[in-house]
């Protein structure tokens, strides 16, 4: 189960797409310890969901530690390379629609009937036509740009989802206690509709979603998108080589600065076993004025260009480099939108996004080490062809292991 979670970041494949290829590929089965070839799914795909769920946020942050001791022992990155790092904030989008007013009314209003109807109530009025006509009203003024039309429709989409809500606390007292399970979530589906007929344009705790409270709205000054409806995920690399050995949501939208020690925290436990821990972050403007937060490192960034040397100078014209990470993070490893509910879903996706990575990461560096070995090897039976006067090429030609390259 742990191989599969590996796989389904690494290459970015759905739960049902992910079972289905793993029993036709080969080398996928020999990855999750398997000696033969078994032509059938590995199990059902809801049991992935169900297995993340059970190892929770520790067990998560275990997969990425065993890739980053992986990477050190396989000498694909050297441990004194883990004292400089990168550490930078992104948004993982959550798999909502965009947050339209007349759009969250109108959800609201037929979620609000559907769940008194499973409860056994029955409803004077649902306004189902009406409230599919205002819907329709709402998107056809709104493309016009008829603002005014625009703010009559959602007043009395508010209205109508005001009086199904009366109605329905009204005859929810008189619902047996038989279905407790359906009235506890109705009580919450009420709580939510409210907060939603409630709220005003410039509130600051909106709600963006109704099955999905936790989304926020950030804006990180982008011009390709103002606005993302997510959670803040803070991201931290290797300044050297790459390596992800960092990955935290933080919920709330806080200030990048003082999320910084939660995410050094993370990293001295994911490090504990490499015998070494960050001494310089490399950071943007976000992170400026919290040096006496984080005493045990130190905080480089732009705004301190004059006092730096020149050798710290040097080293913060690479932190940009998380940036492309963050971009294939996003394409390539499934964070570009979260699909797990609730803000457990939202910590787990991002710790698996950075496992993801790291295995594609440590795969490339198997490439990478693998035709350096094959070149040092080919280099020294060159010098020992020369050392022994035999034709360089017929010594190549009967040296073992390196058919493969076609000698």
């Amino acid at each position: 189960m742990a191989a599969l979670l590996y796989l389904k970041h690494a290459f970015n494949l759905s739960d049902e797409e992910l079972v289905a290829r793993w029993s036709e590929n080969v080398v996928w089965q020999y990855f999750s310890g398997l000696d033969y070839y078994t032509p059938k799914l590995p199990c059902d795909a809801t049991q992935i969901g169900r297995f993340r769920t059970a190892i929770g946020e520790a067990g998560v942050e275990e997969l990425l530690k065993a890739t980053i001791d992986t990477a050190v022992q396989t000498k694909a990155v050297r441990p004194a390379e883990f004292e400089r790092v990168i550490v930078d904030t992104t948004v993982q989008e959550k798999a909502s629609a965009p947050p339209v007013d007349s759009r969250l009314l109108e959800i609201a209003r037929a979620k609000v009937v559907q769940g008194a109807k499973q409860v056994g109530l029955t409803l004077k009025q649902t306004f189902v036509k009406e409230g599919r006509e205002l819907r329709r009203k709402a998107s056809g003024s709104a493309h016009a740009r008829q603002f005014l039309r625009l703010r009559r429709t959602v007043k009395r989409q508010r209205t109508l989802l005001g009086i199904v809500l009366r109605e329905v606390r009204r005859k929810l007292t008189t619902v047996s206690s038989d279905c407790a399970t359906a009235i506890t979530r109705l009580n919450t589906l009420l709580e939510r509709a409210e907060r939603l007929r409630t709220q005003q344009t410039h509130d600051k705790n909106k709600l963006y979603a109704l099955p999905a409270p936790e989304v926020e709205c950030i804006s990180k000054g982008t011009a390709r998108k103002r606005y993302e409806f997510g959670v803040k995920a803070s991201i931290l690399v290797t300044h050297k080589s790459g390596l992800v050995v960092g990955a935290r949501s933080f919920p709330g939208n806080p200030y990048d600065g003082h999320i910084l020690a939660a995410q050094m925290e993370q990293t001295h436990l994911l490090l504990e076993d490499t015998g070494k821990s960050p001494r310089q972050v490399f950071v943007d403007l976000g992170y400026r004025g919290v040096d006496r937060d984080n005493p045990s490192v130190e905080i480089i960034h732009r705004g301190k260009y004059r006092s730096l040397t020149r050798q710290q100078r040097r080293c913060l014209r690479r932190r940009p480099a998380v940036e492309p990470i963050i971009g294939h993070l996003k394409s390539d490893h499934r964070m570009d939108r979260c699909w797990l509910p609730g803000q457990l879903g939202d910590t787990l996706h991002t710790v698996l996004c950075a496992t993801g990575y790291n295995l594609r990461w440590l795969l490339r560096a198997m490439v990478r080490l693998g035709l350096k070995a094959a070149f040092l090897r080919l280099l020294w039976l060159a010098l020992w062809a020369v050392i022994s006067g035999d034709e360089p090429r017929r010594a190549l030609r009967h040296a073992p292991g390196l058919a493969f390259l076609g000698w």
